[in-house]
C-alpha cells in the first residue's frame, strides 16, 4: 500500500458551532491532509462519572475517538455498541476508515489510515475537547499506536487504548490471517470486499512499508497506553501483544483477557465499561 508523510491540516467540510455540539449529536464529512473525505460521527456522553467525580456534561470533558477494525465502519452494529459504553465515560467520536462505509478512497490496510484518525482527533479538539483518548480495535488497533507515536500537533492523544492489535505486519500464522491475505491482494479478494463486504481495497503494495505497531510503541511515551488482547484470539496469539507490552515497558499496561476472541464483537460491555474507566482516569 502507498503512504505519505503524515502533517499539515485537516478539518471537517462542515464545522458544527460548540452548542451544537453540546446539545447531542452531529455528523458530517472530515477532510484529511492527503484530502480524503470521512465520514464521522460525534455524540455527547452520557457521563456520570469521570475519574470519580460527577460531570457536568460540558465540552470540556473527555472526548474517546473509536477507530474500527477492518471491513467495519461506524454505522455497524458492534461499532454503535462500544461507542454506546464509551458514552458513559466521554464524548465519543466514530468514523469510517478511508474505504469504509460512505467514506471515500480504498482501503491501505492499516498505512494511511493515521491520516483519517488524525482528522478526526483534531476534530474533537476543534469541538473544543481539552482531552481525548483513541481506542482501536485490529487494524484500528494498529492505527492508534502509530498514530500516537507521531506526536502531531493538534491530533495528539492524551491517552491510547490497543485491542487486538498485531505487532507485526504480513503475519500469515493463522487461518484466518491467511485469508485476510488473500481477500487483499488478490483481484478476487478486493472484488468480494467491495460488494461482498462494503469495503473498497487498494489494489497498490505498501510503498515504502510503514512503521510497524511494534516499532511505534517506544516512540508514544510518555502517553499512557493500554494493550488488551484476547488469550482466545483466532487472528493473532499472545505473542503479538507481548511484544507489544514488551516494547513500552515503562508506559504501558498489559490486559491479557481470559477467554476473550477478536476486537469488537469479542469485547463485552464490561470490558469495554473498564476500558472507558482506565481511559477516563489517564487521559490527563
Amino acid at each position: 500500500m502507498s503512504t505519505g508523510t503524515a502533517g499539515g491540516t485537516a478539518g471537517s467540510t462542515v464545522c458544527p458551532h460548540s452548542e451544537t455540539a453540546r446539545r447531542g449529536s452531529v455528523r458530517t464529512f472530515l477532510r484529511t491532509v492527503d484530502a480524503v473525505t470521512i465520514d464521522a460521527a460525534y455524540d455527547q456522553g452520557s457521563v456520570v462519572y469521570d475519574t470519580g467525580r460527577p460531570s457536568s456534561g460540558h465540552l470540556d470533558q473527555l472526548a474517546i475517538v473509536v477507530a474500527h477494525g477492518f471491513t467495519g465502519d461506524l454505522e455497524r452494529p458492534h461499532v454503535r455498541r462500544v461507542a454506546g459504553v464509551l458514552r458513559r465515560y466521554g464524548a465519543v467520536v466514530t468514523f469510517s476508515f478511508r474505504g469504509h462505509g460512505a467514506s471515500g478512497g480504498r482501503s491501505t490496510v492499516g498505512d494511511r489510515e493515521v491520516h483519517d484518525l488524525a482528522a478526526a482527533v483534531r476534530w474533537a479538539r476543534e469541538l473544543g475537547h481539552t482531552r481525548v483518548a483513541t481506542v482501536g480495535f485490529s487494524m484500528g488497533g494498529s492505527v492508534v499506536l502509530r498514530h500516537a507515536a507521531l506526536h502531531e500537533e493538534g491530533a495528539d492523544p492524551d491517552a491510547v487504548v490497543s485491542v487486538s492489535a498485531p505487532a507485526r505486519w504480513f503475519y500469515r500464522g493463522t487461518a484466518p490471517m491467511r485469508r485476510l491475505h488473500w481477500l487483499v491482494t488478490r483481484p478476487e479478494g478486493r472484488l468480494l470486499g467491495r460488494y461482498g463486504l462494503r469495503t473498497r481495497i487498494h489494489h497498490r503494495d505498501w510503498d515504502p512499508v510503514p512503521t510497524s505497531p511494534v516499532e511505534s510503541v517506544p516512540l508514544i511515551a510518555p502517553t499512557p497506553l493500554l494493550i488488551v488482547h484476547g488469550d482466545q484470539d483466532g487472528y493473532f496469539p499472545v505473542d503479538h501483544p507481548r511484544m507489544l507490552a514488551e516494547a513500552a515497558p515503562d508506559h504501558a499496561e498489559l490486559w491479557l483477557e481470559p477467554g476473550m476472541g477478536h476486537a469488537e464483537n469479542a469485547s463485552d460491555d464490561a470490558l469495554l465499561a473498564r476500558i472507558g474507566a482506565w481511559v477516563a482516569s489517564r487521559a490527563g
